[in-house]
C-alpha cells in the first residue's frame, strides 16, 4: 500500500463530506483536539495510544494518520513495533495482521 496517496485520498474524501456535513466534520475535529492535546499524557503517548486502538478496531485508515501523528510527536519504529505488540495482546490474530501495517505505514510516512 502507498501510504501517503492512501492518506490523501482519505482526506480529500473527509473534506468532501465536510462540505455536505460541516456541523458532524467540525465535531468530530473539536472532539480528536481535545482529546489529543499534551495533559497529564503527552500527545506522543496518545497517539500511540489511538494506534493501538485503530490496530484492535482493524481501522486502516486510523493507523495511517495516528502512525502520522505519532510521528509528527517523536515516536520512534521501535516505539511503534512495541505499540504493535501492545495491541495483538489485547487484539489477537487480527491485531497482528493490521499490526504490521502500521510498521509499514511508519516506514513509508517518516
Amino acid at each position: 500500500m502507498d501510504w501517503k496517496a492512501h492518506l490523501k485520498d482519505t482526506s480529500d474524501c473527509l473534506a468532501d463530506f465536510r462540505q455536505v456535513q460541516p456541523d458532524t466534520g467540525k465535531g468530530f475535529t473539536t472532539l480528536h483536539h481535545a482529546a489529543m492535546g499534551n495533559g497529564v499524557l503527552d500527545t506522543k503517548t496518545k497517539e500511540l495510544l489511538a494506534l493501538a486502538i485503530g490496530i484492535s478496531q482493524r481501522c486502516v485508515d486510523c493507523i495511517g494518520f495516528h502512525v502520522q501523528g505519532a510521528t509528527k510527536h517523536g515516536a520512534t519504529r521501535d516505539e511503534v513495533a512495541e505499540t504493535v505488540s501492545v495491541a495483538v495482546m489485547m487484539g489477537g490474530g487480527p491485531a497482528y495482521m493490521y499490526g504490521v501495517k502500521a510498521l509499514q505505514a511508519y516506514d513509508q510516512l517518516i
